[in-house]
């Protein structure tokens, strides 16, 4: 065990001014799923985050609620904690800037900086931004306000101490260009660069106008600047000074996980802080986008903000993880709205990920006795779906290492998405009714199977309940906490013979209703023909449509409803209800036995009480309407494309 490769990732420690809100939820999120990731792949873990308790504005605050600054940050930062256990977060320490720990740390790396000569006493005049904790020249303000978040700054004058971080601008910057991948993404690093080359200032560090801080021991009535004290927790964390041998293990971190608004203060003021400590940067600063709400960046300040708790319970956990996860892609922006997370959960995860498996289930328990079968001699089609399912494993380990966790997860949902096509490609329903093809069934099952067994593997890092709700209706894994990424790029590792239990749906479908609080049920909608001089849409707008055959088995007029048929369509192996506005054209017996087209993955609706769980598709003028059907005889649940 003590061979094994170590992995030390941080999220920021976050400000317990109020809540956490989903923008914070998201570096969290992130940082777990690298986390269980490198676990995965048999790395020796630590992942750290906490809290950042000092400061001007935690005082301040603290004060106008007649409390004393612990206190009240005690409160906000259990919330936290509790947060990060909703989110299933497993990280290995939660460190706050209040503990007697962390304050040893701070005063030890700021006496040795200043006993080797790069702090010194000086008058700081200048401007400060509360909000952010950060100094500012008259130079680098925008219209008189901070340059960060465009609050009014306040003039202060004070003696202070000073880092002299000028004198390192050469150094890291030589760092910077010999090691590209130390600020991520690219964007990131080249602003950085314009920063250090646009002129360095040396640093104030030290603060005498409020007391909520942590002191500097030879000088009284001076507390050290909250990023100084702040960005310690990262050494704390792992034995500086306290435990040498966990400190040599984990330290330098492999990754600062950071939101795009504070990389100036991890790659500009952290590393020259550690160059003049005479210990090791960090390997990479990643700073990811924010997640924006229509209007701008979330903010408690504009009380647009989100609460994840609330969201959790609605949703789940893995719904939101991987919402999260999917909607920012590589180092940009991504932006959220509630109807969003829902059609994401319909789409990916009830209408893709969630089809495949009770599909695959559902066919094993019918035509196999719920029992996987041993898989016979490859065909073209099995070899294209195991040739993408070994690229998909390399394709996602690939895009986690470098943190591109939509593209990850883009690149698992390829191979999902094939997985379904390979059912009605080879539409088991056909094969199941020949027994001169039972191996060529027993084949197609146990793909499916093994498919979804890599799929959970490789998804396992985004949503960790999934696993273990899978392998309760597909025994797949000996123990779904302890799963092997290297598994995931085998193909044929499942063993046949283990017995399927149908059960619930993983991803239910949400009723967009549930959006509108009070809402009545949704209003039918006609099966018409769209207007001409609709706005044009791409070819990955019309694929997210699922267009089927489907056969009429049943149909019956609405009780009290003149316009409306019930009709009961099979669907390759499964049976829908779909409501029709087309009873005045239509008589239920002339469409029993008629091949139609479906729009299969359609938000299921109530109407009248029923719920209609699909749209036929129709031409309409004036006064006639007709039902699109097929020419030729194919078998129901094929795909039109």
């Amino acid at each position: 065990m003590g061979d094994r490769k170590t992995f030390y990732i941080t999220t920021p420690i976050y400000y317990p001014s109020d809540n956490l809100h989903i923008g914070h939820a998201y570096t969290t999120v992130a940082a777990d799923c690298l986390a269980r990731f490198k676990r995965m792949q048999g790395y020796d873990v630590f992942f750290l985050t906490g809290s950042d308790e000092h400061g001007q504005k935690i005082e301040r605050t603290a004060r106008d609620k007649g409390m004393d600054p612990l206190t009240y940050v005690d409160k906000i930062v259990a919330g936290f904690e509790v947060l990060w256990d909703t989110l299933m977060i497993t990280n290995n320490d939660f460190i706050r800037t209040t503990e007697k720990r962390h304050e040893k740390v701070v005063q030890e790396i700021f006496q040795k900086v200043y006993a080797k000569g790069d702090i010194y006493k000086s008058e700081y005049e200048g401007w400060y931004c509360t909000p952010c904790e950060a100094f500012w020249t008259e130079r680098q303000l925008v219209d008189g306000k901070c340059p960060d978040c465009d609050r009014p700054v306040e003039l202060m004058k004070e003696e202070s101490y000073f880092f002299a971080m000028s004198k390192y601008a050469d150094r890291l910057l030589k760092h910077i260009e010999e090691h590209p991948e130390f600020i991520q993404p690219e964007s990131r690093r080249n602003e950085m660069i314009n920063f250090i080359k646009s002129g360095l200032e040396d640093l104030c560090v030290s603060r005498t106008t409020f007391q909520w801080g942590i002191p500097i021991p030879f000088a009284p009535g001076h507390v050290i600047y909250v990023w100084f004290d702040a960005l310690v927790n990262y050494l704390t964390a792992i034995g500086y000074g306290q435990d040498e041998e966990k400190f040599n293990k984990y330290w330098p971190a492999d990754v600062h996980l950071v939101g795009k608004d504070i990389v100036r203060f991890h790659t500009v003021i952290w590393p020259t802080i550690l160059m003049a400590a005479d210990l090791p940067l960090p390997k990479q600063v990643f700073g990811h986008g924010w997640l924006m709400l229509e209007g701008g960046k979330m903010s408690k300040s504009k009380g647009n903000v989100v609460d994840p708790m609330i969201l959790v319970d609605r949703y789940g956990v893995d719904a939101i993880r991987y919402y999260l996860l999917k909607e920012l892609t590589y180092g940009m922006d991504g932006y959220y709205s509630e109807e969003m997370l829902v059609n994401r959960i319909n789409s990916d995860l009830a209408n893709d990920l969630g089809n495949l498996i009770s599909r695959t289930i559902g066919m094993v328990d019918r035509y196999c006795g719920g029992t996987i079968p041993a898989a016979g001699a490859s065909q073209s089609l099995d070899r294209e779906l195991i040739e993408l399912a070994s690229q998909t494993y390399q394709d996602a380990g690939r895009y986690l290492e470098h943190l591109d966790f939509s593209a990850a997860l883009g690149s698992i949902w390829k191979l999902i998405s094939r997985a379904n096509k390979y059912i009605d490609e080879s539409a088991p329903w056909l094969l199941a009714r020949d027994d001169s093809r039972r191996e060529r069934l027993g084949s197609v099952l146990y793909n499916l199977a093994e498919t979804i067994r890599i799929t959970t593997i490789l998804c396992a890092p985004f949503m960790p309940t999934l696993p273990g709700r899978v392998n309760r209706q597909i025994p797949l894994f000996a123990d779904p906490e302890k799963l092997d990424w290297n598994q995931a790029g085998t193909w044929g590792l499942l063993q046949p013979g283990c017995q399927v239990t149908k059960g619930a749906s993983l991803f239910p479908r949400i009723d967009p209703k549930v959006l509108e609080e009070g809402g009545d049920e949704p209003t039918a909608q006609p099966e018409t023909a769209a207007p001409a001089g609709k706005e044009s849409i791409s070819i990955e707008d019309f694929a997210r449509m699922e267009l089927r055959v489907a056969e009429v088995v049943a149909a019956e007029k609405m009780k009290k409803a003149d316009k409306l048929l019930v009709l009961k369509v099979r669907l390759g192996d499964e049976e829908r209800t779909i409501v029709a506005g087309i009873a005045k054209h239509y008589a239920p017996e002339d469409l029993v036995g008629k091949k139609i087209v479906v729009v299969a993955n359609l938000q299921p609706a109530k109407l009248r009480g029923v719920e209609s769980q699909g749209m036929l598709l129709a031409a309409s003028n004036e006064d006639t309407v007709s039902i699109l059907t097929i020419d030729r005889d194919l078998p129901s649940g094929c795909r039109i494309k």
